[in-house]
């Protein structure tokens, strides 16, 4: 599983011109899933994104997680994560999990992420066309893969 996490101080996401999730302050995070999860990288994931420390104390340093300041994650499932560009300049989303693989285990991480935080999850809608507002606080941006742990 791949993560793109971004601090924000709002985000939505609409299907279809109707809002199907929001947050206030809080992450929004882009999971991508391959074709190799299995699933057991679901705790390790959800424990990580609740656990950032990317909020500032205080003193202005980043030492608060999104639990720590009662904040929102917005998750949008997105199979590009998973796009190589190995020849040319056309994409290939070959490494990406398919839908009959990846909605379990994206369902199974946003119910995970839910009980770690102890608060509704809300996210987008697997394979639909789907427009993020989203109002970046920093910029804060990292990247997270269960893979490469280190990265």
């Amino acid at each position: 599983m791949r993560a793109v996490v971004q601090r924000v101080s709002k985000a939505s996401v609409s299907v279809e011109d109707k809002v199907k999730g929001e947050i206030g302050p809080g992450l929004l995070l882009f999971l991508g899933i391959s074709q190799d999860d299995t699933g057991d990288e679901i705790e390790w994931l959800a424990q990580k994104v609740a656990s950032l420390r990317v909020f500032e104390d205080e003193d202005g340093k980043m030492n608060r997680s999104v639990m720590d300041i009662d904040g929102g994650v917005l998750v949008i499932s997105q199979f590009t994560l998973y796009g190589h560009l190995k020849k040319g300049t056309r994409p290939s989303f070959n490494r990406a999990g398919p839908p009959e693989k990846a909605i379990p285990l994206y369902e199974r991480f946003i119910g995970t992420l839910s009980a770690k935080l102890g608060k509704f999850v809300p996210s987008g809608e697997f394979g639909a066309m789907m427009v993020i507002d989203a109002v970046n606080h920093g910029p804060v941006t990292l990247i997270i893969d269960t893979t490469q742990k280190d990265f």
